[in-house]
């Protein structure tokens, strides 16, 4: 036990050696207590600080919103991924048409291009020139056969090292080499597609699913596959089915109205001016056709011998006044009745049971006679007949 100063007070040694420790928390809570009211402090002059309207405006804001929105496209741009090109400019030639092809093919926004040549060889031309201005980056290469093919093989094999957003590569060039670095892409996870030219046309093998893709250089358009052909020749038809079917109903259309009109004509007066009017813008083949109708309706009207006669009577009268000088055969007339009546004259005599020839009836008939005139027969009509 220890006893106070007076003498009079006793603690026993565990209470005295608990007092000082008391007092030490006692201390640091109040420190810790001080802190905290110190940082809270702090904590609301700074928020007070950036939520002023003159922090808002500054220019070290402006500048802290522009790091935090350029993070988040880095960010964004590794989760989506681009593609990447890769051209040989010695070995193949890229236009605008053929490089948007490319790029179709991709499924990733085609962001980067290189071509490797050397840019000092005067068969490349200006291809420099144009390939800068639609944004490629121009990688220089000694002359020498093969050089922009060993150059492009290690660049492109650390490719990821620069660019590793890249998620698909075109890789264009016809030389067999460039396999290898095909290979080693494919290795290190990223979609190739080896792009090489034969003739007029562009392969495009995706090297990981071994698809095959073609377009045409002359044509400027891909190549279609041969089911895509047939579907085009099957619509193709069908297509010019469906015109002609159009273009018939429309014929069919316009004959069905015409012929209503022209039998509505012919009821009310075969002569009739109409008609004459519409019949000079026929065809050919549709006059023809009328004028077989007409002339079958002659025949129609030839019953017996008397009115046999009267027909070839005005036959012979009208070739008369045309030709007064023609001797008129048997067989001339028989062309002649033959053109009105649709029928030859001897099938109109046996139908009419007048006798068993044209030339027979002729003989056997009052109305006419018959010379003869070498192998012919020249025939006539009596005056008053």
């Amino acid at each position: 036990m220890l006893a106070n100063g007076n003498g009079h007070t006793k603690v026993f040694m565990a209470e005295a050696t608990e007092v000082p420790l008391v007092k030490n928390l006692l201390e640091e809570k109040a420190t810790e207590k001080s802190l905290d009211s110190c940082s809270l402090t702090l904590a609301e002059e700074l928020l007070q600080t950036i939520l002023s309207p003159d922090w808002l405006e500054s220019a070290a804001f402006s500048k802290l919103l522009l790091r935090i929105q350029q993070k988040n496209e880095i960010k964004h741009q590794l989760e989506i991924g681009i593609s990447l090109l890769l051209l040989d400019a010695e070995n193949l030639k890229l236009d605008i048409n053929s490089e948007l092809f490319l790029a179709s093919v991709c499924e990733y926004p085609l962001q980067v291009k290189m071509a490797f040549a050397n840019w000092r060889n005067p068969s490349i031309g200006k291809q420099d020139i144009e390939l800068y201005n639609r944004g490629y980056q121009l990688i220089h290469v000694p002359d020498g056969k093969n050089n922009a093919d060993a150059k492009m093989i290690p660049f492109g094999a650390c490719i990821l090292r620069s660019y590793p957003t890249v998620k698909e590569i075109l890789v264009c060039s016809s030389d067999g080499i460039l396999i290898h670095l095909c290979n080693e892409l494919q290795n290190q996870g990223l979609i190739v597609y080896w792009v090489r030219r034969q003739g007029q046309t562009l392969h495009i093998q995706n090297r990981n699913t071994n698809k095959l893709t073609h377009y045409s250089l002359a044509m400027a358009a891909e190549v279609p596959t041969f089911e895509k052909v047939v579907e085009q020749i099957q619509d193709l038809i069908k297509n010019e089915q469906e015109s002609i079917n159009a273009r018939l109903s429309s014929l069919a259309a316009i004959a069905s109205l015409f012929q209503e009109r022209w039998n509505i004509n012919i009821k009310h007066n075969p002569k009739q001016p109409e008609i004459e009017e519409i019949i000079p813008v026929l065809d050919n083949s549709f006059t023809q056709s009328i004028q077989e109708q007409e002339k079958k309706s002659d025949s129609a009207e030839i019953l017996n011998g008397k009115t046999l006669d009267k027909l070839l009577v005005k036959i012979i009268q009208d070739i008369q006044i045309k030709s007064p000088q023609t001797q008129l055969s048997v067989s001339k007339l028989g062309s002649e009745l033959q053109k009105i009546t649709g029928e030859s004259p001897s099938s109109i005599v046996k139908k009419l049971k007048l006798g068993s020839s044209f030339t027979k009836y002729l003989e056997s008939s009052p109305t006419f006679t018959l010379k003869a005139s070498g192998k012919e027969y020249e025939v006539t009509a009596l005056l008053g007949e």
